[in-house]
């Protein structure tokens, strides 16, 4: 039997660029893209340049991602045979701190807690989402600025890849996470880090369409990407309870008004926006008493 064959497409990008040519890999179909610069164990390609390596699922996704590419990124397609690099990432993730006071660590990695430190073990398994990235974060630091107001309080993550989100939110006392993803490889690895966490009996998760979601909550996530938080604004914020709040992230800094626009056309108010390198986060509210959006 021949070993399974993984292709990945690579191109060659300024350093300003890695965001946006990174959601527009992610926007073509991969999987996952890695940064690869001097300081990296796989170097880069040409010198003072990042080389992004992103995973296809097939070769005919990738050879159609690379027709779509800018020739000047010098897109190009690596195979890897056998399975023994799925779990060489695992050497380089190690704990850290998704936000003040909260560190997540993997389940290979030992961690001992400090004083006022909460420690969640995740396993980001066949899912997206270590929590290393910076729309993760965001959303991380902008529950813990919220912490108050979350005790307690029914909590929805929209697009919970692994599941940190939900995770992070019930560590800051939320009383119960419903967790949705479009994957069910996200809905099983979101249940098995609930269960690694004791928090099985808090969390739900399930592929469940948006509009079919049933009830509001104070509390509701959503870290995606602009193409899709744009055209389900009305039927995620329909979700969002009178006086809740709701956490977009997955945004770059250009899409931030019009994602900004495309929530407030069904009456959200603005209350913050957070920048960390090109990625923003937009935490909006709904008004306590607001009529029906039209």
């Amino acid at each position: 039997m021949s070993e399974p064959r993984f292709p990945f497409v690579l191109v060659d990008v300024e350093p300003d660029d890695v965001d946006f040519v990174s959601y527009s890999l992610f926007e073509l179909g991969a999987q996952g893209v890695e940064e690869r610069d001097e300081s990296t164990l796989h170097k880069t390609a040409q010198k003072g340049k990042v080389t992004l390596s992103a995973s296809f699922l097939t070769r005919e996704d990738a050879d159609a991602a690379v027709t779509e590419l800018d020739v000047a990124l010098s897109p190009r397609i690596e195979e890897i045979i056998g399975d023994a690099w799925r779990d060489a990432w695992k050497q380089h993730y190690k704990p850290f701190a998704v936000c003040k006071g909260l560190v997540v660590r993997p389940p290979w990695e030992p961690y001992e807690a400090k004083d006022g430190e909460e420690v969640l073990e995740l396993e980001p398994g066949r899912a997206f989402g270590t929590g290393l990235h910076e729309t993760t974060s965001l959303v991380a630091e902008s529950l813990a600025a919220r912490r108050a107001e979350i005790a307690g309080k029914d909590v929805l993550d929209v697009g919970c890849g692994s599941g940190i989100l939900s995770l992070v939110a019930l560590s800051f006392g939320g009383a119960r996470a419903l967790s949705v993803d479009v994957d069910p490889d996200a809905v099983a690895v979101t249940l098995e880090n609930a269960a690694r966490n004791g928090m099985s009996a808090k969390i739900t998760s399930s592929t469940t369409d948006i509009v079919d979601v049933p009830g509001e909550f104070p509390v509701v996530v959503a870290n995606i990407e602009a193409g899709v938080l744009i055209p389900m604004s009305k039927a995620l914020f329909a979700h969002v309870a009178p006086g809740g709040f709701l956490t977009l992230s997955g945004i770059l800094l250009p899409q931030a008004d019009d994602v900004t626009r495309a929530y407030e056309a069904h009456g959200a108010m603005l209350e913050a926006k957070v920048v960390k390198g090109e990625w923003v986060a937009l935490v909006l509210r709904k008004p306590a008493h607001q009529a029906p959006a039209a």
